[in-house]
C-alpha cells in the first residue's frame, strides 16, 4: 500500500502533506528530525491519510493536495475539526 498523508505541526500549527509506502516509519522520521523539510517543525501529529494500491496514485494525490486547488479545499473541510483541535494543543 501507498499513502498520502497530512501532518499537523504541534510547534507552528502548520500542515505538511506527503506520501510514502510506510506511514508509521515516515511519521517517525518526521518526528525524529530525519526529514530535512520538517526537522525544525517537529513534533507532528497525523491528521489524515488515504491509502492507494499504486505509488503513482498516492504521488498524484499528494501533488493535487499541495496545489491549493479544489481537492485541497475539500480535504481541509473534511478534517476541519481535527485541524481546529490541533490549533488548541
Amino acid at each position: 500500500m501507498f499513502y498520502t498523508y497530512i501532518l499537523g505541526s504541534l510547534k507552528d500549527k502548520e500542515l505538511y502533506i506527503g506520501s510514502t509506502n510506510d506511514l508509521k516509519r515516515r511519521i517517525q522520521e518526521h518526528n525524529s528530525g530525519e526529514v530535512f523539510s520538517t526537522k525544525t517543525r517537529k513534533p507532528f501529529k497525523l491528521l489524515y491519510y488515504e491509502a492507494y494500491s499504486l505509488e503513482k496514485e498516492a504521488r498524484l494525490r499528494e501533488i493535487s493536495l499541495k496545489s491549493r486547488g479544489q481537492a485541497r479545499i475539500q480535504v481541509l473541510k473534511r478534517i476541519k475539526l481535527t485541524i481546529d483541535l490541533l490549533q488548541k494543543e
